[in-house]
């Protein structure tokens, strides 16, 4: 038993933490600290939040009964990128097909198959850094490789730029629109995709000032109100990741003629849950704008 009764234990060593109002100051901090360290994570490392790549091909065309031709190309700024050309029967058109953030161009087998059907040849290349494609994802970059893609049809396969349809799904919609502000073309197709980067990484990270920190802003509506050819605009209400809002601000953005095509399922596999209503579609907006060759 202690001689001397010293009272209630006090911190010597930090006396503000006996005062409430002190305390209430260093939580507060301690929070802020930790957002502000965060927020500089989040800013450094965004494009991680981004692009999704993955360098293997897990499959080609080949594997669900197309012949295809495999292609490399360069950039403007010297990067080298891969593709496929898929040749289809009696073609009534050429797409240009940009695909998605995630993985690479082995992961659209089902839409090649789908588009094939309805008649077209199908050019899809990898961005920078996706697949077989050198270099390292960037906004500016994947708008110069579809600007490649788009000189490779053009210049080396010769197609007359009003047999080409662009074909943008998610992330790539904000590349077909860029790309289609700038060019003369048969058509533009987006597919579940967003009005700009900011206003979908608001939703996903609400405590974010993700406006502000953003460095890439993929701005697709702002290009869409530039494009001057007929415009397909398909988007599900079950979209978990990109709400259905964003398709119909999309399809309000756009100029005549256009059209919009309701379909379900989530991001990923709309086009399979959809299945004929999906196709169908699609071939109704496209044969609009195309002949049948005999």
């Amino acid at each position: 038993m202690p001689l001397i009764d010293n009272g209630p234990a006090q911190n010597y060593d930090y006396p503000e933490m006996n005062d409430p109002f002190m305390l209430g100051i260093w939580i507060v901090a301690l929070i802020a600290g930790a957002y502000v360290i965060y927020t500089t994570f989040f800013f450094i490392l965004q494009s991680r939040y981004i692009y999704y790549p993955e360098g293997v091909l897990s499959a080609d065309p080949a594997s669900i009964g197309l012949g295809y031709e495999s292609v490399s190309f360069k950039t403007q700024d010297g990067v080298r990128l891969s593709g496929w050309f898929i040749a289809g029967q009696r073609a009534r058109g050429v797409l240009l097909f940009c695909h998605g953030n995630a993985g690479n161009m082995s992961h659209r087998l089902g839409l090649i198959q789908i588009f094939h059907r309805l008649g077209l040849d199908i050019f899809i290349f990898d961005y920078r850094g996706y697949g077989h494609s050198q270099g390292k994802p960037s906004e500016q970059g994947l708008y110069q490789d579809a600007e490649a893609a788009w000189r490779y049809l053009v210049r080396e396969r010769r197609v007359s730029p009003d047999e080409i349809i662009v074909f943008g799904r998610s992330l790539g919609g904000a590349v077909a629109a860029r790309l289609a502000q700038s060019h003369r073309l048969k058509a533009l197709i987006l597919e579940s995709t967003f009005t700009s980067l900011g206003d979908i990484a608001a939703k996903v990270y609400p405590y974010l000032p993700t406006r502000l920190l953003l460095g890439s802003r993929f701005n697709t509506a702002g290009y869409l109100g530039r494009v001057d050819c007929p415009v397909l605009i398909v988007h599900s209400r079950q979209d978990e990741v990109i709400p259905f809002g964003h398709g119909r601000r999309l399809f309000e953005r756009a100029r005549e003629p256009k059209r919009f095509l309701e379909i379900t399922g989530g991001h990923s596999d709309g086009f399979t849950t959809s299945g004929k209503q999906y196709e169908d579609g699609l071939k109704a907006f496209i044969s609009g704008y195309t002949k049948a060759n005999s």
